[in-house]
């Protein structure tokens, strides 16, 4: 068998979007007969919250949506040597993916594995020549606790794209 394909869901602190978008992308891999040959994990940009659970706020919302809540995770700053082990890397904002390009130093290889999250979902307002920034996923970190509601919204709406994506790359002959 070959190697698994690999996600990373990458937003800031690892505490809130990011673990949102692992579990919610797991579940619908699961729900697509992929949950064996796909792996999810997040990471932040930062090492603001190293080691700290997933918001409570956060946790709360999936769980009123029926997912898992993400216990046991721990948030984590990604590096640079993880990103050549990813076959697809999902920032969460335009800030976030010119972190993660620097991270690769440029390299082409790696930043074609570099794709907003919001890239995939087909009502997303995506416009030739238009700032990346208009992808962001909302940071619910500093609003009310509606503003987790709308980064699952706006998670979920890309979930199938990605699904999508992942399965048209594990049917290409060089896979």
């Amino acid at each position: 068998m070959s190697r698994p394909y690999r996600v990373m869901t990458v937003c800031t602190g690892n505490i809130c979007r990011s673990p949102m978008a692992e579990v919610v992308l797991r579940q619908r891999f699961a729900d697509a007969g992929l949950g064996d040959v796909v792996e999810v994990d997040s990471t932040g940009v930062s090492d603001e919250e190293h080691g700290n659970p997933v918001d409570p706020r956060a946790r709360a919302v999936l769980r009123r949506h029926g997912y898992p809540t993400g216990e046991g995770h721990r948030a984590r700053q990604v590096r640079a040597s993880e990103l050549a082990e990813r076959d697809l890397v999902l920032p969460m904002t335009a800030a976030h993916a010119r972190a993660l390009r620097r991270l690769v130093d440029g390299d082409p290889a790696l930043t074609d594995r570099i794709r907003m999250l919001r890239t995939f979902d087909p009502a997303a307002p995506a416009e030739p020549g238009q700032p990346e920034h208009v992808l962001d996923v909302d940071d619910p970190w500093y609003g009310p606790d509606s503003g987790f509601e709308t980064t699952l919204a706006e998670i979920e709406a890309a979930a199938d794209g990605i699904v999508a994506h992942v399965r048209a790359a594990l049917d290409a002959p060089d896979r």
